[in-house]
Order: C-alpha cells, then structure tokens, then sequence
C-alpha cells in the first residue's frame, strides 16, 4: 500500500492539465482504484448498524477520505438550528485554531450555501471560486490553489443536519464525479447517527439552556418586589411572604377571584429554600370530579378505562418543590379526605395503584371560598381545614389598595404596549379618574383586560376615557353625568379634550383654546357646561409652548 501511496503520488502532479481523463486513472496501479474502500464501507455499515454513536463512524470516514480518497483536507460540519450555526465538528489536516475558526452561517460561503439549498457543490479549482471564504485561514499554496473542493450535505428526509467536505488536488474530472458521489452516499449513510448525535448533544444543551433561562424569569416573575402595589395592605403581605418562605408550613391563600393569588404562591416558592425544585400548578376547579384523583395521585396503568400507561400525577411532579392547589375548596369529600393523608404523612398512593410513595412537597392552596362556612355546612373537613389553615395570607381585593390601581394599570399599559406593537405614552387624567373611582369587583385580571383593551382601541399615544369600557363610564360607576348614548359619548369626548387641554397649558385657558380651536368665550361656555374650573389645573409651573 506504502509503495501504491508513493507511485500515486507521483502520478497526481498538481501542473498536469485538467482536462480529458486518463484512461487508466481508477485502475489499482495508479493508486486511485476504490475497490480497497469496500471493506471499510462494510465496517461503517457494521458501526452504524450497531448504533455504536457518530464518532466511531466519523472516525471511519475520515480515514477513508485520508488514506482511500487521499484528500489533503477532511472535514466534517454539524447544523445547529437553535442558534442558526454550522461547526467543524471533526476534521484533519487542520490545526486546532483553524477548527475554530470555521464557524458558518447557512447562505455564507460554500458550506453555507449547502446547508441551505441542502445541494451538493463541487469546485473543481478553489483558486477560481468566489464562494470559498477560507474561514479557517488555512494557509493558501500553490497546491491547495489547484485543489478542488467537494462539499455534500448530510441529510435526513429534507432536514440537512450538516456536511462532509473534502479537498484535494485531481487530475481527472470523472474521479473528481466519482468521489463526490461517494461521499454523498456516505453523507447518506451517517444521517440517522447524525440526528441521533445532535438531539442528544446540540439540542439537549440548548434545551437546558433555554429551560434555566425560563426558570430565571419564573424566579424573577415571582419576586414580591414584581408583585405590583405599595399599599398597606400589600405590604403586610409581603412581609407575611418573607417570613413563611423561610419555613416548609403549608400556606392557604384568600382572596377573591383575580387578585393574584398564584403570583403570591409562586413568590413563596421561588424565595424558599426549594426554588429549584418544581413548582406544580393544580386548579381543583377545572378538573372533572372523576379525573381529580388521578390528577393529583396519577394512576397505574388499567386502573380504569382509558389508562393506557402509568401516570404520574401532580404531587410526584411536585416531589423536591412545591404543589399549588388552587381553588381547593371545590374538591370533593372524598378527595379532601386523600389530600388529608399527604397533608399529615406525606404519603400518596396511585389509583389502582397499592404501593405507598413518599413525597418531598410542599403545599400551597388557595380559594375565592369561606371555607370557614363550608366546614360548617359540611362541604369541607374541619381536619382537612385546620391542616390548611397553618399560615394564611389574605390578599386584599383591588378596590382596597388606593393608588395600586395607577401602577398597575401603568404596569398594564406598557406591557400590552408591548404585546401589540404599540408606543402609548400615558393615560389621560379623566381615564385615571374612572379607573381610580371603579370598584372593580374583577379585581387585577379586570383591570388588566381593560387596559389591554383600552391600548388597542387607542388612536394615539394615549388612553382616552373613551377607550375604557361602557362599565367604566356610566354615572353608576364614575360619578359623572355621561351615559354611553351617542350624545352623551360626543360629551365624554369633549369633555376629555377639555380637560386635557387645560392640564398642559396649566390652566391657561386662552392656550387651551387655541390648542382645541375654539375662542376664549366658547371654551368659558363648555368649561361651565362641565363645571369644570381652570384653578384645578393650575400648578405653579409655566405651560409649555
């Protein structure tokens, strides 16, 4: 082989013409005949058979393409989608520095633009492409000027996973052909190794990656300096939250329907001790009564019609953080008295299921209910109660908090801004008058719609008391005079114009004539009108003009 390698040697002068091939050129003599690479191909198929990973089979290509095909350069790129990258992955006849500098983006020179036409390209002199970018910087020759480059896509059905390409001096065109298509029929073989490789490497990392980062903004989510509020009432809650995230006690949340009562949960756990752990969301309320069990405890497979496999249910999900059981009170007693038995031992057990399986939880619950008067009733047990009732947080319903509503409706305003592509500035001074004399009985998750709705409705750069609600705007709920008739909108309009007129020019109620195009006298008719006075407005700093 030694003395085969040498006389080949000879035979592939780099000056020789490329042009008509040489008749003999794949006979053995020459070097160049491919029957010796049959029983290399035999042991890649034995390795990709035997699944025994993709380094065993590159391992095996790059040999074939060294030694069999005689190419100076081998190298062979991996695709990773996530972050839209091609990489050597393994190579020779380059140094370290210029494997990692052969970094691609797909389109972006001729291994890019394989990658994104998942099309073969063969060059059969680099000195005369203008695709190749020489991005590992190896170093050019006169040699390497006539060598011809091969790059082959590997793909799998139409999703290229990346290439093999291989560089090397021909004096023939058919056997350049010739090993082009041999590769590519090795390409082919290798995909599924390939696939295999990435979604337990690449992607996997990418995955983890992606999945701290989103357990990082949950963390900072639920942070109880991201609780909107400064009120007292709020701020006897986060005191409450600080002091029971230090303990494992379990925690029963009250308050009425949208408070946000699950941002208080999850502020508990994501300040414990068990942050890294899971934190398992359960809503009692929308789980049908027969599938509550298994929800909660899973199943074993063929405990009942439809159990095709084991399930795990929310506790054993839960197990090393913590569970919320939201809406607990709409359990029934049969599930309370199970939920009893985790509370006091820790211990569940699976529907259809007889082994006892211990879990490291801890529990949140909470209800929009008077759980007190359910006990009384006997809708809920008095023990299941009172091994809920450890700490409890109360969380004061929306039209307690005085000034809260403003931050949150500000908070509201920038986040939706956000969500729809919008660029609102404020809200006008008659909006923030009927959103502060609402009595909200959705509380935050009202207020939050509104806005939404509000920030979608809005023409301009602010939110009119005319892009609130008609809920918002009748003389039940605002104290004003407006209905929602048309007449009574053109009033509401009107009087926002006016008011907003006088705010920025500071009670100057020639400039805000000017600025609504009416004269001093018609503005003093509508102002009256209104019983609006231009002292409100005044503020001791001069207008802008």
């Amino acid at each position: 082989m030694a003395n085969d390698a040498r006389s080949s040697a000879d035979l592939l002068d780099p000056d020789l013409a490329f042009g008509e091939p040489v008749d003999d050129f794949s006979h053995c003599g020459t070097g160049e005949c491919r029957v010796n690479t049959l029983p290399v191909l035999y042991r890649l198929n034995q390795v990709i058979s035997e699944s025994s990973g993709l380094a065993d089979a590159l391992r095996i290509i790059l040999d074939i393409m060294r030694v069999s095909l005689r190419m100076d350069r081998g190298i062979i790129t991996l695709y990773d989608r996530r972050s839209d990258t091609i990489f050597i992955h393994e190579s020779f006849g380059l140094t370290d520095e210029e494997r990692k500098r052969g970094i691609y983006a797909p389109g972006e020179g001729i291994t890019g633009k394989v990658v994104e036409s998942g099309q073969a390209i063969v060059v059969p002199r680099l000195s005369e492409s203008a695709d190749f970018l020489n991005r590992t910087g190896s170093p050019e020759s006169e040699r390497r000027a006539k060598a011809a480059f091969i790059c082959v896509p590997i793909m799998l059905g139409k999703k290229v996973l990346g290439t093999i390409a291989g560089e090397r001096v021909y004096r023939s065109r058919l056997l350049l052909k010739q090993d082009a298509e041999f590769i590519a029929a090795i390409a082919l073989m290798i995909a599924p190794l390939a696939e295999l490789y990435l979604i337990a490497n690449v992607d996997k990392v990418a995955l983890e990656t992606e999945n701290l980062r989103l357990r990082n903004e949950l963390k900072e989510r639920y942070q109880p300096a991201n609780i909107i509020g400064n009120s007292k009432p709020m701020q006897e809650v986060y005191e409450l939250i600080r002091k029971v995230s230090t303990s494992r006690a379990t925690v029963l949340i009250l308050g009425e329907s949208g408070v946000g009562k699950e941002l208080v949960a999850g502020a508990i756990h994501y300040s414990s001790a068990a942050s890294e752990g899971p934190f398992v969301k359960f809503n009692c309320a929308a789980i049908p009564e027969n599938l509550a069990e298994s929800g909660l405890f899973g199943h074993e497979k063929g405990a009942f019609t439809g159990a095709l496999a084991a399930h795990k249910g929310s506790f054993e999900q839960a197990d090393g953080g913590t569970i919320f059981l939201d809406e607990v009170g709409e359990l029934t007693l049969a599930v309370q008295a199970k939920l009893l038995r985790v509370l006091q031992e820790r211990v569940i057990e699976r529907v259809g299921g007889s082994r006892p399986l211990k879990v490291d939880v801890r529990i949140i619950a909470a209800t929009n209910r008077d759980l007190a008067a359910m006990v009384e009733r006997g809708e809920f047990r008095e023990d299941l109660y009172y091994r809920l009732y450890v700490v409890p947080i109360t969380v004061p319903p929306l039209r307690d908090r005085g000034s809260d509503v403003i931050l949150l409706a500000d908070h509201f305003v920038a986040q939706s801004s956000r969500a729809n592509h919008k660029s609102i500035k404020r809200i006008s001074t008659p909006a923030l008058n009927m959103l502060m004399a609402y009595h909200w009985p959705g509380n935050v998750r009202e207020l939050e719609n509104v806005v939404e709705r509000a920030v979608i409705l809005s023409d301009d750069d602010v939110i009119h008391g005319y892009n609130l609600p008609p809920s918002l705007q009748t003389s039940d709920e605002t104290g004003t005079t407006f209905g929602v008739s048309l007449e009574s909108k053109i009033h509401a309009v009107e009087y926002e114009m006016i008011v907003e007129a006088l705010k920025s020019s500071n009670g100057n109620v020639g400039l805000a004539a000017n600025e609504l195009g009416l004269t001093r006298r018609m503005l003093g008719l509508r102002m009256e009108r209104y019983g609006i006075s231009y002292k409100t407005f005044r503020t001791g700093t001069p207008p802008h003009r």
